[in-house]
């Protein structure tokens, strides 16, 4: 009965499943991070306006560039030495790229907690707790990424990893209404607790899985590179994109990346957030403008309508998110036969794109809270009572500055708008998609044949 119930949970536990679980773990954590941490710092510990503008610019610097500093120290190896290079196989990073996660993800979990419990100054606290906790999420999010590229090529087994992926995230957005049973800001107490138990499952969750993801790995595919090994023994020549020539170095990997044009229009259109994905990332463009439009001329009165279209654009961008992880894989597959890499630097080219469309994240709480405060006159570190009501403008009010309802409805409905317009300009002008891709995806396939296992495989 035992070894029965042992062998069906090995087959309810595909690769693709495990792997997705991983962003369970993330999201569970990072959706509560995102909604409470600025109200936890601003109510709670009473951070000063100065201390958070300079917390979030110092932020902004690490958050932009830790994702390719990471990335390179991750990938420098496959890159730096065509002879070290050529010695690692691409199940060895698979096996590097799991054990990172199986440290790394317990760590981030751990620097999550950091935000709950004051423990400094609170403008200290602040700018320790986010850039502490997004190094930890950073190497988290880099390896897992890049996990999608180096264990499938297809694009149907790549699919069939970021479904799970997107499924596991889904489930970790219910953190979030649970957290609302435990959030308050008179009483902390249950809420760090609530805390504690999401940073104890996301721990064991990343040791189990990262662990069974080894272990799995090194039984059933290790063994086939062995043979695939012995059998280029037995071959002569070259393979294709052997590279005698000197060790690339970060200053020509970015010459070299400068020069990949999908790479550039895609990182234009990701800074402002195949056939099949293409299409489906264009219309959910065009999905966006035209409810952005709708929501604009229906006016600020429809309170459910405004409902459905915050919630409807929140699951978009979400949706385009997980879509947008095939595309950056793509590039991988390109930039590996383009440059006739050794091995796809998968972790390095997902820390590039995150350099150059980071700062769009860090600066949209940014320039929101300002826009507000210039439009209508909230500020939200103000410690008074606010006159003007969310719910219903004050119409007595002559000074002439809009209600903070209005200003709120415009800002919710022009950023979406605007968005949408600039994506779908850089969008398309991107040409990795269609005979491309699939003449692209043969060269990876037939260069790293014996050598690039499939996730079917696992």
């Amino acid at each position: 009965m035992g070894r029965s119930t042992w062998f069906c949970w090995n087959g309810v536990l595909s690769t693709a499943v495990l792997y997705g679980s991983l962003a369970l773990f993330t999201s569970i954590l990072h959706n509560v991070f995102l909604l409470y941490y600025v109200e936890t710092f601003v109510s709670i510990y009473k951070i000063d306006k100065v201390s958070f503008w300079v917390g979030e610019t110092i932020f902004l610097i690490w958050n932009s560039f830790n994702d390719p500093l990471f990335g390179w120290l991750s990938d420098r190896a496959f890159l730096s030495s065509p002879q070290s290079g050529s010695h690692i196989t691409s199940p060895e990073v698979v096996l590097k790229r799991l054990k990172a996660l199986s440290t790394n993800g317990p760590l981030f979990a751990l620097s999550f907690l950091a935000f709950w419990v004051a423990w400094a100054r609170p403008g200290l606290q602040f700018l320790l707790c986010l850039c502490l906790y997004d190094g930890f999420l950073t190497m988290v999010d880099l390896h897992h990424s890049a996990l999608l590229a180096d264990l499938a090529v297809s694009a149907t087994a790549r699919t069939s990893l970021n479904f799970y992926c997107s499924l596991f995230s889904a489930l970790g957005s219910f953190s979030v209404f649970m957290s609302y049973g435990f959030w308050d800001k008179e009483d902390f107490y249950y809420f760090r607790y609530f805390c504690v138990t999401l940073a104890a499952f996301s721990i064991l969750g990343f040791f189990f899985v990262s662990r069974k993801l080894q272990l799995r790995f090194k039984k059933e595919i290790l063994p086939k590179q062995d043979e695939a090994s012995a059998l280029k023994e037995l071959s002569v020549g070259n393979a294709p994109f052997t590279n005698a020539e000197k060790p690339v170095t970060i200053g020509q990997y970015l010459k070299q990346l400068s020069k990949h044009k999908n790479f550039l229009w895609f990182v234009s259109m990701n800074l402002i957030q195949r056939n099949g994905v293409y299409q489906v990332i264009k219309w959910l463009f065009l999905l966006k403008l035209g409810l952005g439009l709708v929501m604009l001329l229906a006016g600020a009165d429809h309170i459910y309508l405004l409902c459905i279209f915050i919630a409807s654009n929140r699951v978009f961008t979400e949706g385009t998110c997980k879509l947008l992880k095939l595309v950056i894989s793509d590039l991988v597959d390109e930039d590996f036969v383009v440059n006739r890499r050794q091995q796809a630097a998968s972790a390095l080219l997902f820390g590039m794109v995150a350099l150059l469309t980071k700062p769009g994240q860090t600066f949209a709480p940014l320039i929101g809270t300002w826009l507000l405060c210039v439009y209508t006159g909230y500020d939200i570190f103000e410690r008074q009572p606010v006159k003007d009501s969310v719910l219903a403008p004050d119409i007595s009010s002559g000074s002439g500055t809009p209600p903070l309802r209005l200003g709120c409805f415009y800002m919710l409905v022009f950023v979406p708008i605007t968005c949408a317009l600039l994506q779908l300009a850089a969008w398309s002008r991107f040409t990795l998609h269609g005979k491309k891709l699939q003449a692209i995806k043969t060269l990876r396939q037939g260069t790293q044949h014996g050598h690039m296992i499939d996730v079917k495989a696992i």
